[in-house]
């Protein structure tokens, strides 16, 4: 149903009309990759038909489209001074240029893929989606958190932060932040006040994945273990970081 090339093709055509010297967007070519490949496994983990493993490495490949053209519209990835990339992207393939026609010919997966990528990165979804829909829904958020932990440990972190990782170390983590840490559900963006709150705010992603073989995949690739691993000078801020370290490997060896 899906020529997979064909899409890998539409998909570099379409990145080479932004500028392939910024890092941010090589970093997202880089990270579309990886959790279309993410997507891929976690639908065969569940059993699914080819044509459904075709379609969630699709939305996969297609989740951050929108990242593009905010970087060159308006040069930041952060939404909240620009665009939501979710929604942005899927008005890019389903309303403004409609380029999801460029990717797939037949019409029967639209809605599935158009409400996954407009709520990849929602930090709630949507109430009363069929059970099919928020499968699928679930499979890219879950591929999309555990490429985060890669990017983390693989990208230069002063172009994440605009600051080094010595100097996110010298911060504490807020009490807030902690305290939803100890309830096991992801950070909320509007309590994250310190460097050190948004790197480790990113560890609480791993409480929220959904599939067994989500769990499995960021266990397998050591990038989240690497990230927990954070030594810093002062003693109360590394016992938060201690206790946070144990819940989460709590969580994942469930």
């Amino acid at each position: 149903m899906i020529n997979e090339q064909q899409v890998k093709t539409t998909f570099a055509n379409y990145t080479k009309n932004f500028n392939p010297e910024d890092p941010k967007i090589s970093l997202k070519i880089t990270h579309t990759y990886k959790v279309a490949e993410n997507c891929r496994s976690i639908a065969e983990s569940l059993g699914l038909t080819a044509d459904e493993i075709e379609v969630a490495w699709l939305i996969g490949m297609l989740h951050d489209i929108g990242r593009f053209e905010q970087i060159k519209r308006y040069g930041t990835f952060n939404d909240s001074k620009s665009v939501d990339h979710g929604e942005f992207g899927a008005d890019l393939l389903f309303k403004e240029q409609r380029l999801i026609e460029e990717y797939i010919d037949v019409r029967d997966y639209d809605e599935i893929i158009e409400i996954s990528i407009r709520q990849h990165n929602k930090y709630r979804i949507s109430q009363g989606l069929d059970s099919k829909t928020e499968m699928f829904l679930n499979i890219i958020r879950d591929a999309d958190k555990i490429d985060i932990f890669r990017v983390q440990i693989e990208e230069p972190i002063i172009g994440i932060y605009g600051v080094s990782l010595d100097y996110i170390k010298s911060q504490t983590i807020t009490d807030e932040v902690f305290q939803q840490f100890k309830e096991h559900t992801a950070i909320l963006r509007s309590l994250k006040k310190t460097y050190l709150d948004y790197y480790v705010g990113h560890f609480s992603l791993a409480f929220e994945l959904v599939f067994p073989r989500s769990r499995q995949l960021t266990l397998e690739q050591g990038y989240l273990k690497q990230l927990m691993d954070l030594q810093v000078a002062d003693s109360a801020t590394q016992d938060r970081i201690n206790f946070i370290r144990d819940e989460i490997n709590k969580c994942l060896a469930e």
